[in-house]
């Protein structure tokens, strides 16, 4: 048992100094404004793909490449949004009727619509993950005051594990404290490993136009 545990911690370093590394990889290819403006160009494919099929590849997509950044990602928790957004629409049956359980009626229209808002949603976030950075520096006042409110949020993101069930009101004040007091001591691995590119370098540009052209095609494919 004590073999089993001491190989369980060894192997969970292993995947999190992979994982770092593929960081330090991703973020040394791009430069914060280009990864700003390849997500940019990536949203519309997503929310206007018409048919949820066709968005959940999307979304698997975008989770794959957040694999790949060495983003962290909890799947369990992504899975459970995906299945409580789909549960409340199926409480509202409409169209198709697939099966019934007693009186609860399984249908095909509050299926789709829930998967296509559960997969629009995670993969809104999955993307975002992806193309913002604490970096990201945007001309102007409302470009600072947009670029601000990005930083926060990846602040909140990479510090959401400092949040507990036991202390859970006390540790989203402390967090809101240190974040106007900019302060926030626990910085986490992801953050200290990070390395901003000052330009995207010739490779970059050729991973982000990949990408761009993979995810749009997926649109395209949708829209055939």
């Amino acid at each position: 048992m004590v073999w089993n545990t001491k190989g369980a911690i060894r192997a969970m370093k292993i995947f999190e100094q992979l994982r770092i590394k593929r960081q330090e990889k991703y973020e040394g290819l791009f430069s914060a404004p280009v990864l700003f403006i390849s997500g940019l160009l990536a949203m519309p494919a997503l929310l206007f793909n018409p048919y949820p099929p066709f968005r959940l590849i999307q979304f698997l997509f975008f989770w794959f490449l957040c694999w790949l950044a060495g983003r962290r990602n909890k799947p369990l928790i992504t899975i459970f949004i995906i299945l409580v957004i789909i549960g409340f629409n199926l409480i509202v049956p409409y169209g198709e009727i697939l099966f019934s359980i007693g009186r609860f009626r399984i249908t095909l229209g509050a299926f789709m619509s829930g998967l296509q808002k559960a997969v629009t949603l995670q993969g809104l976030i999955m993307l975002s993950r992806l193309s913002i950075r604490q970096d990201l520096k945007i001309p102007g006042s409302f470009g600072e005051l947009i670029g601000d409110s990005f930083s926060i949020f990846a602040q909140i993101m990479e510090s959401k594990k400092r949040i507990t069930r036991k202390n859970l009101m006390e540790d989203i004040d402390q967090l809101m404290i240190d974040l106007s007091l900019g302060t926030t001591s626990n910085v986490s691995m992801e953050t200290q490993t990070a390395i901003p590119a000052r330009r995207t370098k010739l490779p970059g540009f050729i991973i982000i136009t990949l990408i761009l052209l993979l995810t749009w095609l997926i649109w395209a494919l949708a829209m055939i």
